[in-house]
């Protein structure tokens, strides 16, 4: 049997396919396709800081499927998707690989539109308040992850966007950080007095003890994880996922979560949908509309709750 926790993702879709090819006598087509599905779970995974195949679980094959459903892929490639990763992960706990099949109860998104998660603004505040008593003490690494949220949150940008950010990107007079999103696109983006306070706490407090014990690994990244080099994606998600993953609601618990809370707080305070467009960087107003539906959607829950005769 193949030790648990040593088999790495990568190794054990290769075996998967090499059993699915030879063993099984799947057609090339059939494999190719295993092959191009597995693939991107697995740049999923890490991303989410699974790299050894007992740690896939059901939650993240989920979120890989939200995930695609939400980006916009056909039904069937979600469906094709949801075959593929049920054939891995039986195959896994059939071989010894696993001590469950955690694809079993795995089903594809039903229903044309599956709105993003969004975090009401008290989970946000409750959230940044407690960051904020973490990071009283000084510790690098509480002020680091308070200036990260808060910047997720005030700016709604991307975590692609967020790491590539160096220090002289961000403008603590103006309260604007340049990022540079999809396609090369740069923009310059606003933010608030409370993530100015964040990054200003980290930038002097925090920082400058990161770079002097790890002898300034990454002096122009304006955030570093804990050995001074640029804050990986990897790292990002894991500070958002503690904090989202105890939090009622469905979908990713990523940094997007933020992007999606940002754009619909946006919305329901009264902000226009062109402007909303513009400082998340979609290239189209159609990507922006399904906030729209997602500040409907709120509003008819509130709606259901609080009337009387609703």
């Amino acid at each position: 049997m193949t030790e648990l926790r040593d088999e790495r993702l990568e190794a054990a879709v290769d075996a998967f396919l090499t059993h699915a090819r030879h063993a099984r006598g799947l057609s090339e087509q059939t494999v190719r396709a295993y092959a191009n599905d597995l693939e991107q779970l697995v740049e999923f995974a890490c991303v989410r800081g699974v790299d050894v195949l007992p740690d896939l679980g059901l939650e993240l094959l989920r979120d890989w499927l939200w995930d695609a459903d939400h980006r916009g892929l056909a039904r069937s490639t979600i469906a094709r998707r949801s075959s593929s990763v049920r054939a891995f992960t039986r195959w896994a706990s059939e071989s010894g690989r696993t001590p469950s099949d955690p694809g079993a109860r795995l089903r594809a998104p039903k229903g044309a539109a599956h709105l993003p998660r969004v975090v009401s603004a008290d989970q946000v505040r409750s959230m940044l308040d407690a960051l904020a008593g973490r990071a009283a003490g000084d510790d690098p690494g509480a002020l680091r992850d308070l200036a990260v949220v808060e910047l997720l949150y005030a700016a709604g940008i991307r975590v692609s966007e967020l790491v590539g950010i160096d220090v002289l990107d961000v403008d603590r007079g103006r309260l604007t950080v340049r990022v540079l999103g999809k396609g090369g696109r740069e923009r310059v983006v606003p933010f608030g007095v409370p993530a100015r306070d964040a990054l200003e706490a980290w930038l002097e407090r925090g920082r400058p003890v990161v770079l002097a014990k790890n002898g300034g690994a990454d002096p122009g990244a304006l955030f570093l994880g804990d050995r001074g080099a640029r804050l990986g994606v990897r790292s990002a998600y894991r500070i958002v996922a503690r904090l989202l993953q105890d939090l009622p609601g469905e979908g990713p618990s990523g940094p997007h979560t933020f992007r999606h809370t940002a754009a619909t707080h946006l919305l329901d305070g009264g902000a226009d949908l062109r402007a909303v467009q513009e400082l998340l960087g979609h290239a189209s107003l159609g990507t922006t509309q399904i906030y729209t539906h997602v500040s409907s959607a709120r509003l008819r829950e509130v709606y259901r709750t609080a009337h009387p005769r609703a």
